[in-house]
């Protein structure tokens, strides 16, 4: 016999800087079943429309920082044709960066781990100068062992 496993968590992350936060612990931290998961994925939410998630490289932080170089020379602020500007000079610029890079992720589950490769790691995009706290919502979904 299975047993099928589903759970659903709010996870709060506190206030990141701007740029790229690498996350994965926190967010295992804060499913401590997935350790019993033999089977299944885990699927991220973020509830925000000026943050994204990615999954990317989780060793050396300067890639991190020259993802967020990238996006700022791509996706520029104080451009004359952006007219939603209500919160700033970032506020455009966040919404596009969050756009092309997404709000969710779908993670396998495998023997208890997230299937992430050896360099992987679950990624916060904050791209607002004060984005404050965000939410994720975390799905786990599996057969136990």
């Amino acid at each position: 016999m299975t047993n099928n496993i589903w759970q659903s968590e709010k996870i709060t992350l506190e206030r990141f800087p701007r740029g790229f936060h690498l996350i994965t612990q926190r967010i295992e931290s804060s499913l401590p079943s997935i350790k019993r998961v033999e089977v299944g994925l885990l699927h991220l939410f973020l509830q925000h429309t000026s943050a994204s998630l990615t999954i990317n490289e989780n060793a050396d932080p300067t890639v991190r920082q020259d993802l967020e170089a990238y996006f700022n020379h791509s996706v520029k602020e104080e451009l004359s044709f952006f007219r939603h500007t209500y919160e700033g000079k970032d506020d455009m610029p966040a919404h596009i960066k969050s756009s092309i890079l997404g709000c969710q992720l779908t993670i396998p589950v495998q023997q208890g781990k997230l299937m992430l490769g050896t360099w992987q790691g679950i990624i916060l995009g904050e791209h607002r100068d004060n984005g404050g706290r965000r939410t994720i919502v975390a799905t786990l979904q599996g057969i136990a062992a």
